[in-house]
């Protein structure tokens, strides 16, 4: 009976350690969940430390950007609504985040012109009074960009790669599975007097998911069964793929427009910086 009941406790201690040591390992918290946490600041991949540390640009860019629509036409799959979409719908507020972050580019809003036109009529309106203070003073117009930022997210693809492992011996069983997706965002830079397309990037993002698991299944005595089960499931934010995607989009357009000679370095040595060196350098796979 001792022997037996020792082979159980192992049983549970080993089901519970494959199980929770990964549950520990990607949140960091409890076994059982990762708990309540306080709101952050979004986390970022490791686009966005390339993003931060591009060398300076001998005058910023003003830009406009109207939209960055979800061309991809997907939806959730089931069980979810069939009227949700599978990427973001605010893609054009996270390039406008992007865009101001790189230290390039003054974007500059478009989005959003209509509220911004009734607004300077309200404060026309205003100035317009005989009694107002300040009614000698005319409202600035709004500054024209020097180039106009286009693209959307043009692909969503899921399930480019599933596989998984597996393994049970004496009622005792773990397995691991995972799934890769792949979001594509492509962006492109137009001069605003010509209308010509300067430079067109597509970059894209791998989406990746992966759930691994433990169980007991082991009769510990006549017609008594005991089944144990614990896992976890990790799934990367597909809204912070398309953010990197973004980011990457944004610093291969400044280098191509670098070699292109449609902006400059604040220090034209500059060019020859670790970052700018690997977008540089990055070559387009062939399948």
């Amino acid at each position: 009976m001792f022997l037996r009941g020792t082979r159980l406790a192992a049983a549970l201690a080993f089901a519970t350690a494959l199980a929770g040591c990964t549950a520990v390992k990607n949140t960091g918290d409890a076994l059982f969940g990762p708990g309540e946490e306080a709101a952050k600041l979004t986390p970022r991949n490791e686009t966005y430390r390339d993003l931060l540390n591009l060398p300076q640009p001998k005058g910023k860019i003003l830009a406009a950007v109207y939209s960055f629509r979800d061309q991809t036409g997907q939806y959730k799959p089931a069980p979810a609504s069939s009227f949700s979409t599978a990427v973001t719908q605010g893609a054009a507020s996270m390039l406008m985040n992007v865009l101001n972050e790189s230290g390039w580019f003054i974007p500059l809003e478009r989005e959003g012109l209509q509220n911004l036109l009734t607004e300077r009529k309200i404060i026309r309106a205003a100035l317009a009074k005989p009694n107002a203070p300040e009614n000698n003073l005319a409202l600035p117009s709004l500054v024209a960009a020097n180039i106009l930022l286009e693209g959307g997210i043009v692909a969503y693809d899921t399930n480019i790669k599933t596989g998984g492992a597996g393994a049970r011996y004496f009622g005792i069983g773990a397995d691991e599975q995972y799934r890769v997706d792949q979001v594509t965002v492509n962006l492109r830079a137009i001069d605003i007097r010509s209308g010509r397309v300067l430079h067109t990037v597509l970059t894209s993002k791998t989406v990746y998911s992966k759930a691994i698991s433990a169980d007991v299944f082991r009769y510990v005595k006549y017609k008594r069964l005991l089944e144990i089960e614990a896992g976890t499931t990790t799934n990367e934010p597909a809204q912070l793929a398309m953010l990197s995607a973004m980011e990457s989009a944004v610093i291969h357009l400044i280098g191509k427009g670098i070699i292109a000679n449609s902006w400059s370095l604040q220090n034209p040595d500059d060019i020859n910086s670790p970052v700018l060196q690997y977008y540089l350098n990055e070559s387009t796979a062939i399948m």
